[in-house]
């Protein structure tokens, strides 16, 4: 899952993208406001975690962007200030969550997640769709009672398609969800076909049939 963190202090972002890195999170960081929106208008991001305080302008201003374009990234405002005034600017301008500095960094985890689960996942970490069932936390995926063992990037693409059931993905997407910004150097998406190929094998080989189908010139789609 992509997280994006909006902080211009150098000691607490390389905090942060450290400790949601060894949550599993593909972490991408940036240190300003015009860099955050260069960001969001290219990507999309399951979290974002903001500072409302920046060199060039206020992490507010993010998410009034956001909210212009309509998205539905969850976002965590962080403040070095602790007031009520931040906190009710924060969650007024549609932030999902609210988080003084300092803090520690599992509540901070803590608190991406639940946003997560509650925005991608109807609140649970859980997800099943007929005869799968996949844990999101311990990352434990059952197929018609079978336990398949997924590599990292194919445990990804499989959330990524359940939280996006029955819509068409493109390639770029999917590449974007396991490779974050690093996807827009890449001169193909033939690695894409590998991890896919691969996935499909386990579920199939699981009697999980015909769940991802290629849609012609558009990309794949997830049927459950």
């Amino acid at each position: 899952m992509k997280l994006l963190i909006v902080e211009d202090e150098p000691g607490m972002a390389e905090s942060i993208f450290k400790f949601m890195q060894t949550e599993d999170f593909l972490c991408e960081a940036v240190a300003t406001l015009a860099l955050a929106l260069e960001k969001v208008d290219l990507f999309q991001y399951h979290c974002i975690v903001a500072d409302i305080t920046l060199p060039d302008g206020s992490g507010i201003s993010l998410l009034h962007h956001l909210q212009r374009l309509k998205r539905k990234d969850g976002i965590i405002i962080i403040s070095a200030k602790g007031s009520l005034e931040d906190k009710l600017e924060g969650l007024g301008s549609g932030a999902d969550d609210y988080l003084p500095k300092p803090f520690h960094l599992p509540e901070l985890s803590a608190r991406i997640k639940a946003i997560i689960r509650r925005k991608s996942f109807e609140g649970s970490n859980v997800l099943i769709a007929d005869g799968l069932r996949i844990d999101i936390d311990t990352k434990e995926v059952i197929c018609n009672e079978q336990h398949l063992e997924l590599t990292k990037s194919e445990f990804e693409l499989l959330i990524f398609f359940m939280s996006n059931k029955n819509k068409v993905i493109s390639k770029k997407a999917l590449a974007e969800n396991i490779s974050g910004d690093k996807a827009e150097y890449f001169d193909s998406y033939d690695f894409i076909y590998t991890h896919l190929k691969n996935l499909k094998k386990k579920l199939s080989g699981a009697g999980y049939t015909d769940a991802i189908k290629s849609v012609y010139g558009l990309g794949y789609k997830f049927y459950c």
